[in-house]
């Protein structure tokens, strides 16, 4: 009798904690949801803004209270583009720095990546971490010591201090990205390749370079974002002639007493057009190179 009571009591408290399990999940699912948005609106609002001044006349882009949604479009701000030559210079200058920057990263964090992936020599760690705290470093602290070196042996005003400045911050990364996708080819093709009579540089080249050309792609594509984007060191390091699109922008819009903000608009979202176009192409194996090494360190 006490166990037939039991079991329909033991059935009902089950049936409540599914129902609370239950309102639980859906709860978790409503606050993802709401968090995602949250976080899309705030990444996305700028970008939003930048299109809304880029395409509306000047005089709906002053308005108070803001449009939130243009009421006139216009291309006129893009014609304006066309009208300013040395923008075409600052592209140029960027397109060079940006490229150089990135297969020089590539050049020398490929073959970092894989010293420290397949070799085991003393102080192998030690140079690693070291590598890695080169990053911890504020950009100001290195911005200073490279123009003094830079200053004194007359590299200031170049594309080479561009592309060496550039260099020193994108390649700890770009060892570490390498690094871990060295360390998912197995060990057994280097040993396989040994047997068969293969030298150290055909097996670096021929084999193992080969196999990892997505985490290459992923290097070079991090490395020149970062050189395309960056803002301080081609502003200090760069001459009037050898400036980026940046600091070119800047200067080119941005005056003491006024800015003309839908022209800075309209030249920022067509220069960043080719980078947004790269990383679309390349994302795949962007993200294949970033998330090698995650397990297996």
């Amino acid at each position: 009798m006490t166990v037939a009571t039991a079991t329909p009591q033991r059935a009902a408290t089950s049936k409540v904690a599914a129902g609370a399990a239950r309102r639980r999940g859906r709860g978790g699912r409503v606050g993802a949801v709401v968090a995602i948005v949250v976080i899309g609106c705030f990444g996305l609002l700028p970008v939003y803004w930048l299109l809304v001044t880029a395409f509306s006349p000047t005089g709906d882009v002053f308005a108070f209270p803001p449009h939130l949604v243009p009421r006139h479009l216009t291309l006129s701000h893009f014609d304006n583009l066309l009208h300013t030559p040395k923008l075409l210079r600052y592209l140029l200058n960027s397109v060079l720095v940006s490229l150089i920057t990135a297969a020089l990263s590539v050049l020398v964090s490929a073959y970092c990546g894989y010293s420290f992936s397949k070799f085991r020599y003393a102080g192998r760690r030690s140079l690693m971490y070291l590598v890695l705290a080169s990053q911890m470093f504020p950009q100001a602290l290195l911005l200073i010591t490279i123009y003094l070196v830079f200053s004194a042996t007359g590299l200031l005003n170049s594309y080479l201090a561009l592309v060496l400045s550039f260099t020193t911050f994108t390649l700890p990364l770009c060892i570490w990205m390498l690094k871990g996708f060295f360390d998912t080819i197995p060990d057994e093709l280097i040993e396989a390749a040994r047997v068969d009579g293969a030298p150290t540089r055909t097996i670096i080249h021929r084999i193992m370079m080969p196999i990892a050309a997505p985490g290459l792609i992923a290097a070079g594509l991090f490395a020149f974002i970062r050189g395309w984007n960056d803002f301080i060191f081609a502003l200090t390091l760069a001459g009037p002639d050898r400036q980026t699109l940046p600091p070119g922008l800047v200067n080119t819009y941005v005056g003491e007493f006024q800015t003309a903000w839908p022209d800075l608009m309209a030249a920022s979202l067509v220069t960043s057009l080719p980078v947004v176009i790269a990383f679309v192409v390349l994302q795949r194996h962007l993200v294949a190179g970033l998330a090698s090494g995650a397990v297996k360190g």
